[in-house]
């Protein structure tokens, strides 16, 4: 089925700003509660929020047929991403035919726009899915190569396994939380250098993770496997990921099963879905994989996507924002097809609604790392701030952002915001 939405000279009768993440070529899904206290999945487009159950509601998706009466009206995209990459399709390219501008339709109801538009300030967005599971993966090369360095021989910074799998640990799924959420500088056990003995406190080494993560639909029945051609059909879009850390929790914990607690506290999620069809035209080139992955993750062909990606951060007391890294998603060495593909050849049965991280995303040069553990190289070398100050890592009332969009010369596709405010650690 053609992807109408995505015409690149298709325009919209909503105002749309120059630059905007969300022209009528994006339309990425979300979940919302309006200025009337009802909670509805939506769309954006420009700087207004699309009410989907009102849209079904006064008819207009009649024509697509697998679209259940009340899909939009659970409170989260579970049940209308379980229906599959077809209806995803029909209903995104509806939806950009109901608002193109050249379709009076609607335009012209302003009864109906009334029920169905609201300006983007005037709406309280929520969590897009409910999240049953979480995985996050450890696919930058250069990330894992730098970590390896720091921790290990630089000789030998990448495990023996790295260059074969998509190395990945399951999170927590409770702790994954909103865009604009406070997150509590966390508490637990860290060994002070040159100690033999653990203390308990806070953390000191509060750090960021810029990541982006995808959604699933339901992939396979437990047992079953999903082939990696067949891995992007049950991905329905992706979202900017911050996966907080906790450094020196990480370091005395990790050894032997990995993070716990470093981890676990929370993890942040831009709110707007962007559907993996809106990203079609930005596909690229995978980075060279060598060795040559087995049989079952082995790919031919644009399975990457150039994605620019931001990070920054924002010290409450000054109010100035420093961008602290640029990098981009088609660095990453493992594609999410190869992620989705490995977490189920043993049967793993993956369900609508689960997340998957991508791993820290960095770049090749210092300028794109993807944490400040990186960024300040564990702490020898502090980042200077516009404001003057200088961060090792992330102190109390910064807030971080995250930010990414694609842009091919013709369209751009943005994913907002994800941002995250440290408060002090509860006494």
């Amino acid at each position: 089925m053609e992807i109408t939405a995505n015409k690149p000279d298709r325009k919209s009768w909503i105002d749309i700003k120059e630059n905007s993440d969300f022209p009528i070529q994006n339309i990425p899904f979300g979940v919302f509660t309006n200025n009337e206290d009802s909670t509805t999945v939506g769309v954006r487009i420009g700087d207004k929020a699309i009410d989907l159950a009102s849209l079904q509601h006064l008819g207009y998706l009649k024509d697509i047929k697998s679209l259940e009466d009340d899909v939009f009206l659970y409170g989260t995209l579970n049940e209308f991403i379980s229906l599959g990459s077809k209806t995803w399709r029909q209903a995104r390219n509806r939806i950009a035919d109901v608002f193109d501008k050249e379709n009076t339709e609607l335009q012209e109801n302003k009864d109906h726009i009334e029920q169905i538009v609201y300006d983007i300030d005037d709406i309280i967005m929520q969590l897009p899915v409910y999240i049953g599971d979480y995985t996050d993966f450890y696919s930058s090369k250069e990330h894992a190569t730098n970590v390896g360095t720091m921790f290990r021989d630089p000789e030998n910074a990448l495990l023996p396994n790295w260059l074969h799998i998509p190395v990945g640990y399951h999170g927590r799924a409770s702790s994954v939380v909103l865009s604009d959420t406070d997150i509590r500088r966390p508490k637990g056990q860290t060994l002070p250098l040159g100690e033999k003995q653990p203390v308990f406190g806070q953390s000191n080494r509060i750090d960021f993770e810029l990541e982006m993560a995808f959604i699933t639909t339901d992939a396979n029945e437990m047992g079953d496997t999903v082939a990696v051609d067949d891995a992007e059909d049950k991905i329905f879009g992706m979202v900017l990921f911050n996966d907080w850390s906790a450094r020196d929790m990480q370091a005395w914990e990790y050894v032997p099963l990995g993070p716990f607690l470093a981890k676990n506290f929370a993890s942040t999620i831009s709110p707007w879905i962007v559907t993996l069809d809106a990203l079609k035209p930005y596909k690229t080139v995978n980075t060279k994989q060598s060795p040559e992955p087995l049989p079952y993750l082995l790919q031919k062909g644009e399975n990457n996507y150039d994605i620019k990606l931001q990070a920054a951060i924002l010290p409450e007391e000054s109010g100035i924002e420093t961008i602290v890294t640029n990098t981009n998603f088609k660095h990453m060495y493992w594609t999410m097809a190869q992620q989705l593909a490995h977490h189920t050849v043993n049967g793993c049965n993956v369900m609508s609604g689960d997340l998957m991280g991508s791993g820290t995303i960095s770049g090749p040069t210092p300028d794109s790392y993807g944490s400040m553990l990186e960024l300040a190289w564990k702490g020898t070398k502090p980042v200077k701030l516009n404001d003057g100050t200088e961060r090792k890592f992330i102190n109390d009332n910064d807030t971080v952002i995250l930010r990414g969009h694609c842009y091919n010369g013709t369209t751009r596709i943005g994913f907002g915001e994800c941002r995250g405010k440290i408060l002090p650690a509860k006494k």
